[in-house]
């Protein structure tokens, strides 16, 4: 799933194409995506988008009349950018397209998953029913974040992915943050020590950061095409059995439902291995306890 700089760059190159023009057509390709329609569809339409912002994982194109589209990706969604005489995504792929002067803005999904969506709002009372309430942490203090982090009694990997306790993270920069933080996925919120808050306060930020500048820099001037979870630069994420950049030993991972934490054993729990709820139940005593049981 896009996340905060993803999200970040998407809205930045948006903002240089759209804002200022007029939506002078759109197309809903697949009904499921469209998901409210109070102003109609319609209404939409000879439209000028004024500005492009960001509510967690969502963008929002702002609208005259405060009308707003609420666009959510979800794991598989996409935004594509075409000009105005292009060829198009795979028509499959396709479930919607905004069409401007300047070129076409189409939301693709892969799979058949189908659960990106778009909501159109009217006014900023109704738009406030996207805001999950996560804090902003690039805006936010080491005390707001710690009073947020200690909250509720979660993992630090449950919360730091809970867009109600902060925006924009999800499973792929909170495996990169922990790691950067040299903390255990596991470690219980309401245990975690003042001086590892400030850790991960500072790893947060320079995590969301780094991987901002890092994709600013790789799209350029390009409409950002390769959108994934999945980065060979990143240090744990989606790299089980490589090598940890920092100390070389194989990269860890719990698996629970369709969702995986990696993390590296040597750097962030002592060397010990964390129980994968499947894995760890089939082998039973000889599951491994320590990273150097397996090395």
């Amino acid at each position: 799933m896009p996340e905060l700089p993803d999200i970040t760059i998407y809205m930045e190159h948006l903002e240089s194409r759209i804002v200022g023009q007029v939506l002078e057509k759109v197309e809903i390709a697949k009904p499921f995506v469209l998901r409210t329609f109070d102003p109609p569809l319609s209404d939409m339409v000879g439209v000028t988008v004024r500005g492009v912002r960001r509510m967690g994982k969502r963008i929002v194109l702002e609208m005259d009349g405060e009308r707003f589209i609420v666009i959510h990706l979800m794991i598989a969604g996409r935004l594509r950018w075409r000009a105005p005489t292009a060829k198009l995504p795979p028509k499959g792929s396709i479930l919607a397209k905004l069409v401007f002067a300047t070129g076409v803005l189409v939301l693709t999904e892969a799979g058949t998953t189908r659960r990106a969506s778009i909501h159109l709002v009217r006014g900023e009372d109704a738009l406030r029913q996207f805001d999950r309430g996560g804090l902003e942490v690039m805006s936010a203090s080491l005390a707001e974040f710690s009073v947020r982090l200690r909250s509720e009694n979660h993992t630090l990997k449950r919360a730091l992915a809970d867009p109600r306790l902060f925006s924009g993270i999800g499973n792929a920069y909170s495996d990169e943050i922990l790691h950067r933080a040299r903390l255990s996925p596991v470690m219980l919120t309401r245990r975690i020590r003042d001086e590892d808050v400030e850790r991960l306060f500072d790893a947060t930020r320079a995590t969301l950061e780094e991987w901002t500048s890092r994709l600013r820099a790789d799209a350029g001037k390009n409409f950002p095409e390769k959108v994934t979870a999945f980065h060979e630069e990143m240090a744990v994420h989606g790299r089980f059995g490589e090598p940890c950049r920092v100390c070389g030993a194989p990269v860890q991972r719990i698996r629970y439902a369709s969702n995986e934490t990696n993390y590296c054993a040597r750097c962030q729990t002592g060397g010990r291995l964390l129980a994968d709820r499947a894995l760890s139940r089939l082998l039973g005593k000889d599951w491994p306890k320590s990273i150097d049981d397996i090395e």
